[in-house]
């Protein structure tokens, strides 16, 4: 597995699992909709997350544009699709996660990340040199490279991942990416390799999630039968974790 998230951008990227090869750090645009500016669309405190993220004072959530999926249900598809954000450098980035937690922030939540994960452990690591306490969530779709999770292990606190699909041909059809299951196992396998690596599971005496994993999936409308196959999944991948369903 590549040691640095730079190998797997430039000069051709190759962060996520559709390995696009787009030049982005010459300005070309990925799948994902990125070029090699950082792309921002909204930064806030977000109070309707799990309760082990969200708690009483909100998550620091980070909404970055674009995304390597292209799901015709998505709840934020001004953001994924849409081209909506602001351009900000690595260094506003930065600040606005000291801004945060000056707020009050529980922790710091990356939401669609991936895409910028090169410029992601510069970043925590500035943060960190100027105060920065909090947790690092990883808000995911569940579509990452294993070793781009790897990249991250030491920088990532909670993994908040999605686990959409166990079908193929389901994945295909409603996110027009078909390796989704498999790549979701490895990603997940990962996610754990590195929790276990750091100690385990820990939720403070509030119940917030410091370090750990949780699994979220959406039941979609006619496919509960694949919802059920992804908790087997699930379970037969890592085990015992929490799992946030939504309807």
């Amino acid at each position: 597995m590549p040691t640095s998230l730079t190998e797997l951008f430039s000069p051709a990227c190759h962060l996520c699992p559709r390995r696009c090869g787009a030049a982005r750090d010459e300005g070309a645009h990925g799948v994902c909709g990125a070029n090699d500016t950082l792309k921002v669309a909204r930064a806030a405190l977000h109070m309707w997350e799990e309760p082990p993220i969200s708690g009483e004072a909100g998550s620091g959530t980070i909404f970055f544009s674009g995304c390597s999926l292209k799901c015709i249900y998505c709840q934020n598809h001004e953001i994924s699709t849409g081209n909506f954000g602001l351009e900000i450098s690595p260094e506003r980035l930065v600040e606005i996660m000291l801004e945060l937690q000056d707020q009050g922030a529980n922790n710091i939540n990356l939401v669609t990340a991936t895409h910028y994960a090169h410029l992601l452990p510069a970043a925590i690591a500035a943060a960190r040199a100027r105060g920065l306490v909090i947790p690092i969530v990883y808000n995911t779709s569940g579509y990452e490279r294993a070793s781009a999770v790897a990249a991250l292990g030491d920088l990532v606190d909670v993994w908040l991942t999605d686990f959409k699909y166990a079908d193929a041909a389901l994945a295909q059809s409603l996110s027009h990416i078909k390796d989704y299951p498999r790549v979701a196992v490895s990603g997940l396998a990962q996610m754990a390799r590195e929790i276990d690596r750091r100690g385990g599971e820990l939720v403070d005496d509030d119940g917030l999630m410091k370090r750990g994993i949780i699994v979220r999936h959406l039941v979609l409308p006619g496919h509960a039968d694949d919802s059920c196959r992804v908790l087997d999944l699930v379970w037969q991948t890592v085990g015992d974790v929490p799992i946030s369903v939504m309807n």
